[in-house]
């Protein structure tokens, strides 16, 4: 039986490595190559995720083909453009400053979908949605061991997830859950972006946890 046990300063590189992750914007990746190797070494993390029923329900499309990369910039594009106008002037100008994504910037994207179950999953048949959050461990594990290796990762949300599956020929039962841009960048910021063009700042622990109840 491995009975390994970490030490404190284990403890603190871990602390440190989610600490400095960050969704890497677009403006932050440079022209540079991303091996096969360090490709499987993320994809690889992604398998070693918890997952309810340890039923693993997640596939990978590793893209570099440009052309499908333009197609889903595309899509962001249409969609980010319909996103702007809900935010009020002051939050829309601002919106408007943000390079939210790196698609065509990357040499790599990965589209992560989850793919359900035809038979029962253990615990997952009274929280449906447990498979999906299963899904969404493995990209938090593709996003950590990505950092350890000095490589940023950066989530778009914004694209229409039914456009994506078809520029991907997806089975019509797979849902996207990320789409992740892959790729070395020029520095991690010290803070998210986010909370340093104080779009939103984080919030305090203390705030966030109840004991018992709320």
């Amino acid at each position: 039986m491995n009975n390994t046990r970490f030490s404190t300063s284990d403890q603190q590189l871990l602390e440190d490595i989610m600490m400095l992750r960050r969704d890497v914007r677009g403006n932050r990746f440079v022209n540079r190559e991303l091996s096969d190797c360090d490709v499987d070494k993320i994809l690889n993390a992604a398998s070693m995720a918890p997952s309810v029923g340890f039923s693993q329900p997640w596939e990978f499309v590793v893209i570099r083909e440009p052309s499908i990369k333009r197609a889903i910039a595309d899509n962001f594009e249409q969609e980010n453009a319909d996103a702007s106008a809900l935010f009020s002037d002051e939050k829309r100008e601002k919106y408007a400053q943000l390079k939210l994504e790196g698609i065509l910037e990357t040499p790599v994207n990965i589209a992560v979908f989850y793919t359900p179950s035809k038979q029962p999953v253990l615990g997952q048949t009274s929280m449906l949605d447990m498979g999906e959050y299963s899904v969404v461990c493995a990209v938090q594990n593709m996003w950590l061991m990505a950092r350890a290796m000095n490589i940023g990762i950066g989530w778009v949300s914004i694209l229409d997830a039914e456009k994506v599956k078809k520029t991907l020929n997806a089975p019509q039962h797979n849902k996207l859950v990320a789409y992740l841009c892959v790729g070395h960048v020029d520095e991690f910021l010290t803070k998210p972006e986010l909370e340093t063009l104080d779009w939103k700042q984080r919030k305090p622990i203390n705030s966030l946890v109840f004991r018992d109840s709320y």
